[in-house]
Formats: C-alpha cells, sequence, structure tokens
C-alpha cells in the first residue's frame, strides 16, 4: 500500500500546513508550507514562525492549547489577542493537509 501511495506523490515523512489568513469572512493572503522532514510537536514554534515570514505578518504567541488545538482537531487559530502587535486581520488560521 505504501508503495501505490508513494507512486502517486505521496510521502508519509513530508507534511504540509495550509495557511491563511481571514478578513471580514474571506481569505485574503494563503500559504501552503511543505516540509520533507517529519512533523514533530516540538518545532511547532519553528514552523509558525516559517509561515508567518511567508505571510509577511508578525508571529503570534504560542501558547500550548494552541499545539493541543492543532494535535487534535489539526487546525489551529490565532485572533488579533495573540499577537504582540497590532494586526490587520480577524484570524490566522493554520490547517494540516496530509
Amino acid at each position: 500500500m505504501l508503495y501505490f501511495l508513494q507512486i502517486f506523490g505521496y510521502n508519509p515523512i513530508m507534511f504540509k500546513i495550509w495557511a491563511k489568513i481571514f478578513k471580514d469572512g474571506k481569505i485574503i493572503k494563503q500559504i501552503t508550507y511543505e516540509r520533507e522532514d517529519k512533523f514533530t510537536y516540538s518545532q511547532f514554534f519553528n514552523y509558525l514562525a516559517d509561515i508567518c515570514e511567508g505571510l509577511d505578518i508578525a508571529t503570534p504567541v504560542l501558547l500550548k492549547t494552541h499545539i493541543f488545538n492543532y494535535a487534535k482537531f489539526s487546525t489551529v487559530r490565532f485572533i488579533p489577542r495573540d499577537f504582540a502587535e497590532p494586526v490587520e486581520f480577524d484570524r490566522l488560521v493554520l490547517e494540516n493537509l496530509l
């Protein structure tokens, strides 16, 4: 089965995160973050920092509840109060794609 999935471009080690910035219920900016190494929660802040750099926004404060939400629901939301600097959007959403 694994060989079959690899034929179609599925890599069990690689992971993807879809990051979206919402304002007034609409996506105003998005990025797909891909890494070839294995996903680890201990590196989640580094992934978040890379994503925010790609979106050209400030990096939010990462709390344990954010990591738990991502682990349990494969999605996490950051709202303006999670950022130390003022932001011009309603929320940042990260979703696991694989």
